[in-house]
């Protein structure tokens, strides 16, 4: 018995709410009220609350005001009003941040973030609790579609804070492991050396399921298979979120850990968009937003099936509403609903990052996941990283794998050149990829602007 976690569910949550107003967990029994409604009842919540945001904006946040002429077709045709407004950049709105403010709006009492800066310069931003609980109860519902509630232990391979004081950083351990029932595995260094450290301690605190980065899970996974280690235990999921989740990576930590791979799709920008249900689906969770996918060149609505830049619309956020806001990431619409029954939209694709797509000399675009597809099949390649420095020249890293040889690099070569065109490809061997500040991995960067 997990006592810790039924402290966390029976006293500590009723407590948070009593003395700081913490409403998530009425806001997670909303989405589970939500949930079981038909997909028509669902798109007439998302009208009703997007109806408040746009009247709220148009008349009170400076960046909108001048489309206050729209305001008599809000309560008629708030989706269509919605398109009218323009599509708003991260580069836009970290140049022109304080226009997003609603008038009269004090920043007291507010809870100022970032995000994690992978693409360029951090977004910095500020959400009211209310938004951020909102985005709680959005994941904690996603979980509990795999019977995993909050309170239960789990394992996180995270980037921690090594910026902390000693002071600190016991202060956040101790948080982490009681008021939360989690252990950090930090995500900025793995090692081989430590593995057996960090197994003896994932079986002592038993945890119920395993939350991190896709690179840092699937790192993790593969050293457990070389080293023939089998975790003991029996877990309810593998968590991955911040990062693309790969089909190699889904189906290896999933192999070394037991147990099936949850993907969850969110941004700190964004909330969580989207969380995968036990029959595969990925479900945007569209009570908290209306979400858009739209071309890359045109910036209008994409067909089901095709790929489109994720647009979001935060429904629950007025402190600092951002309207249409890119994300930087791209997805495709799945055409037919999911069997589990719930009337969410679904993706069929998160296909990651903007800037994980490269423009070939001929103008075209390729994804990133192309480069994946075939390095998963040479052996000699352990890691690599392709990196677009302009439409003519491509970086290639390569971590050489036990098997490694020339002729696999020629045809990894080969491979990109059909498909990027005549470009100039340099190779550089190395012992390690290393991780963005954030504790990321990222396998495919462009480096100049797609448009």
């Amino acid at each position: 018995m997990d006592l810790n976690g039924i402290l966390i569910r029976r006293i500590y949550f009723p407590l948070m709410e009593i003395f700081k107003g913490n409403k998530i967990r009425t806001y997670l029994n909303y989405l589970h009220e939500t949930e079981k409604m038909s997909a028509e009842e669902l798109k007439r919540l998302q009208a009703e609350k997007l109806k408040g945001l746009l009247t709220h904006c148009l008349t009170r946040v400076p960046a909108y005001k001048e489309y206050e002429f729209l305001l008599d077709s809000v309560e008629n045709a708030p989706f269509e009003v919605l398109t009218k407004l323009p599509v708003l950049t991260k580069k836009h709105f970290s140049e022109n941040s304080e226009l997003y403010f609603p008038e009269g709006q004090s920043k007291q009492g507010l809870i100022p973030n970032r995000t994690g800066g992978s693409t360029g310069e951090p977004v910095k931003f500020y959400m009211d609790r209310k938004t951020v609980e909102y985005y709680e109860a959005a994941r904690w519902r996603g979980l509990s579609w795999w019977d995993i509630r909050p309170g239960d232990p789990s394992v996180m391979l995270w980037g921690s804070p090594i910026e902390l004081s000693q002071k600190q950083r016991w202060s956040y351990e101790l948080k982490e492991r009681y008021l939360k029932n989690r252990i950090v595995i930090s995500a900025y260094d793995l090692k081989e050396s430590e593995l057996e450290r960090h197994v003896k301690l994932i079986e002592k605190f038993q945890p119920v399921y395993f939350y991190g980065y896709a690179s840092a899970l699937d790192l993790f996974a593969q050293m457990l298979l070389d080293r023939g280690i089998t975790l003991q235990g029996k877990f309810k999921g593998v968590v991955s979120t911040a990062e693309t989740l790969f089909d190699f990576q889904r189906e290896r930590i999933e192999r070394a850990f037991g147990c099936k791979t949850i993907n969850e799709y969110g941004a700190r920008d964004g909330g969580i968009i989207a969380y995968q249900c036990p029959e595969g689906s990925m479900h945007v969770t569209a009570e908290n937003a209306v979400i858009e996918l739209l071309d890359m060149d045109t910036l209008q609505p994409v067909k089901q099936g095709q790929s489109g830049l994720v647009a979001v619309t935060d429904l629950n956020n007025r402190v600092m509403p951002r309207l249409r806001y890119l994300i930087g990431d791209v997805a495709v619409w799945q055409k037919q609903p999911c069997e589990c029954g719930r009337p969410l939209p679904v993706f069929t694709e998160i296909k990651g990052r903007e800037d994980d797509i490269f423009v070939t000399t001929a103008g075209t675009y390729v994804h990133g996941h192309y480069f994946n597809h075939i390095a998963r099949n040479l052996d000699g390649i352990s890691k690599f990283q392709i990196i677009q420095k302009d439409r003519q020249r491509v970086h290639l890293k390569i971590v050489p794998g036990n098997n490694f040889n020339e002729e696999e690099i020629r045809f990894f070569a080969q491979k990109i050149r059909e498909v990027m065109g005549n470009i100039e490809l340099t190779v550089q061997y190395t012992d390690k990829i290393p991780a963005a500040a954030s504790g990321k991995v990222r396998y495919a960067v462009r480096e100049f602007p797609l448009r």
